[in-house]
């Protein structure tokens, strides 16, 4: 077994093609083909599915990607380990987050740090933000709560409640609070599935045996606020993620047991020791 041969069907799986492969290791891709056939005869076994239109993996294929990209992250630690400096000076550092709104001064403090580290942020639900870490597309996540799974390493942010988002010009804006048994009987406006707010408000709902119906479902919080701000319904956040937006005001939802949203920074325990990550982990504990 080669290194080239790995390393060919490594790029070949994660950039879901030859070319793109071929491109990102700087060859042609006549070799990059080669060198996975090759690795495919030695062993007298298919990792791709050629039939179809676009690349796919075999099911060999996807147990022996789950191996590569544990060899060469490692691989990637081992580097970071003999350039710390470097890494910490012009390195990249990808993030994943539910919202961002926990993340900046955390963020700010990174960057006054380590200005030449280049970091790229991405939003998505915390069934997102487990995918992206699980196949190695982003390094660090932020979730609303930690979660109940081993191979994770987490810093908690911070705990802020959830509460209902309405329009300023609604009449709902002049209370102070809002029952959780009303909500029954206004137009709910909701994350799609997967998202943790939603899911904490549903369990609530479900412990005081109230039935929760949304009219509109959005992907995305900036979807739900701006229909909420439209007069399209009743939305909900954490505190945290409410903002500075004129057009809404915030309501507390009594009964509010169990009703908080625990903000946790997350990686995959075995890249917890990558510089950067490290880096980021340490900072936010010592904000925290």
């Amino acid at each position: 077994m080669r290194y080239v041969q790995l390393r060919a069907f490594h790029h070949v799986a994660i950039c879901g093609g030859f070319s793109r492969a071929a491109e990102e290791l700087h060859l042609t891709q006549p070799a990059i083909s080669d060198q996975v056939r090759r690795l495919e005869k030695d062993y007298d076994i298919l990792l791709f599915d050629r039939r179809k239109r676009q690349v796919a993996l075999t099911e060999a294929g996807t147990r022996l990607l789950a191996i590569t990209r544990r060899m060469f992250e490692s691989e990637t630690q081992a580097l970071e380990l003999l350039s710390e400096s470097r890494a910490l000076r012009s390195g990249h550092l990808a993030i994943v987050a539910d919202s961002a709104h926990h993340l900046l001064q955390v963020l700010a403090r990174f960057r006054d740090r380590y200005p030449g580290v280049r970091i790229t942020m991405r939003a998505g639900n915390s069934q997102t933000v487990l995918e992206q870490l699980e196949s190695y597309d982003a390094d660090i996540g932020v979730l609303g709560g930690a979660p109940d799974r081993a191979g994770l390493e987490t810093v908690s942010l911070r705990t802020t409640p959830i509460v209902a988002l309405v329009a300023k010009t609604s009449d709902l804006a002049k209370r102070n609070s809002i029952g959780l048994r009303e909500l029954g009987d206004l137009p709910l406006v909701m994350r799609e599935e997967g998202s943790k707010t939603r899911n904490k408000l549903m369990a609530a709902a479900r412990k005081a045996r109230v039935t929760l119906t949304p009219v509109i479902e959005a992907e995305g919080r900036e979807a739900v606020r701006e229909i909420v701000a439209s007069g399209g319904g009743v939305g909900f956040v954490s505190l945290a993620e409410k903002g500075q937006d004129a057009r809404l005001t915030a309501l507390p939802i009594v009964p509010d047991d169990g009703l908080e949203m625990e903000e946790a920074l997350i990686c995959l325990s075995e890249r917890s020791e990558g510089k950067l990550v490290r880096a980021f982990f340490d900072l936010a504990r010592e904000i925290g």
